[in-house]
């Protein structure tokens, strides 16, 4: 238990040392390291040439439900956008490095806003057998110089968790299916993030989930307001719906943040969304970014736009971009078995540790890394995006089969992915 005067000094530091550190010395670089490649400009290193295809893939379904462009896996609609402009994009398939096929899986929504899973597998299915059957560029690969955008809840492997679905096994559903067989030698751009999973590919790139820049750009405060709150955190600790037996969700992570630091002055958590919300991760030292049902979730984008250190609770996360921002230098690693020892880790970070990241998430090219802005700009996720496509380059030979050769099972998968879409 922390006594009066540690919490004094603790309240005196928060106030004090965050604001000051923000005024003394804005931004600070990480030069020679991988910090570096954030500044990369991937235009001349590579060429993508952009299927069109029916708008019943993706313009269509956007018209029908526009939801789709605030949700957290919006990267499929924007990066469609962007390409569509960039100066990256060839109309010379014989020419393209990358071949990408805008579809939108995840623009069929609930009620409530969340992705139905049950059309998606199809849906892909259905625009890989028109590409192979009007041009000649997948054929020759089956797909290896393709790239697909999945952003979802299991990547490529299609599956999501709905609340009116009360089985909580939605994990195992997602293994049990896999990657789907015909992207199984495509790259792979997905969110999803987990080592060792059945889901993430070793080729992929990971991409943070979609946070909009615009709403977040309309509640920033001045950057001389002090950081009064040590540890903040909204969102749920036990799904009850979901898990209503406890222990699944979050692998306990979350239930454990709550039981240890409810009563805790120097933690600020809650499952209440406030208004305020974006406006309280400004003024917060250290944001929590603990699993839930994945690893990752749009507060890590939040706590880096903002300023606030991110305290990463998941101990398998593959973070996005992890070769270019240095993730280590700006954030805060917790093991989820270390969680009811939060305070203790966190009080016992040095100031000049804390002042150090603070500085280095001040620097602007971290925030333009983790989101999608609309006019695309220098160093945002299109363009770390791009970098990682570039960074796969020159494609190794043996990609291109033999006529007549064959590598995927059109017909593998669960039966009820093959049905028409």
């Amino acid at each position: 238990m922390m006594n009066r005067s540690s919490l004094s000094t603790i309240l005196l530091f928060l106030f004090f040392s965050a604001s000051s550190a923000e005024h003394n010395a804005r931004t600070e670089r990480i030069s020679g390291s991988a910090g570096d490649v954030l500044e990369d400009n991937p235009v001349g290193r590579l060429k993508v040439y952009v299927y069109e295809l029916p708008s019943k893939y993706n313009k269509k379904l956007l018209q029908k439900d526009p939801r789709c462009l605030t949700h957290m896996f919006a990267a499929e609609i924007f990066m469609h956008r962007f390409l569509l402009s960039s100066p990256v994009r060839t109309r010379n398939p014989d020419e393209a490095d990358w071949f990408y096929t805008p579809i939108y899986p995840t623009c069929d929504l609930t009620p409530t806003g969340l992705p139905l899973p049950f059309k998606s597998p199809r849906m892909m299915r259905s625009a890989i057998q028109l590409i192979s059957s009007n041009w000649p560029y997948w054929n020759r690969t089956e797909g290896a110089d393709h790239f697909f955008v999945v952003p979802h809840d299991f990547g490529a492997c299609f599956h999501y968790q709905v609340e009116f679905n009360f089985d909580i096994k939605q994990e195992e559903k997602a293994i049990e299916r896999g990657i789907l067989p015909l992207l199984q030698r495509a790259t792979l751009v997905q969110t999803f993030g987990q080592r060792n999973h059945v889901c993430l590919d070793q080729g992929s790139i990971t991409i943070p989930p979609f946070a909009p820049p615009q709403k977040m750009q309309a509640h920033l405060i001045p950057p001389d307001i002090p950081r009064s709150i040590f540890v903040y955190f909204r969102g749920l600790f036990y799904d009850v719906n979901n898990d209503p037996e406890g222990g699944y969700y979050a692998r306990g992570a979350r239930a454990a943040v709550w039981e240890n630091f409810k009563n805790n002055p120097l933690f600020d958590i809650s499952t209440d969304h406030p208004t305020t919300y974006y406006e309280d991760m400004q003024r917060s030292i250290f944001c929590l970014c603990p699993l839930g049902w994945a690893p990752w979730s749009p507060r890590l984008v939040e706590a880096v736009v903002f300023g606030c250190i991110p305290v990463i609770i998941a101990d398998d996360i593959v973070l996005p971009f992890a070769d270019a921002i240095p993730w280590e230098e700006i954030g805060v690693f917790v093991a989820e078995k270390d969680v009811p020892k939060l305070d203790t880790i966190l009080t016992s970070i040095p100031t000049e540790v804390i002042l150090r990241k603070q500085r280095l998430l001040a620097n602007p090219s971290m925030k333009q890394a983790m989101l999608f802005p609309q006019p695309a700009q220098p160093g945002d996720s299109f363009h770390q995006i791009l970098n990682g496509l570039a960074r796969k380059l020159p494609h190794d030979r043996s990609i291109y089969l033999r006529e007549g050769e064959k590598v995927l099972n059109w017909t593998a998968g669960p039966v009820g992915d093959l049905k028409p879409w």
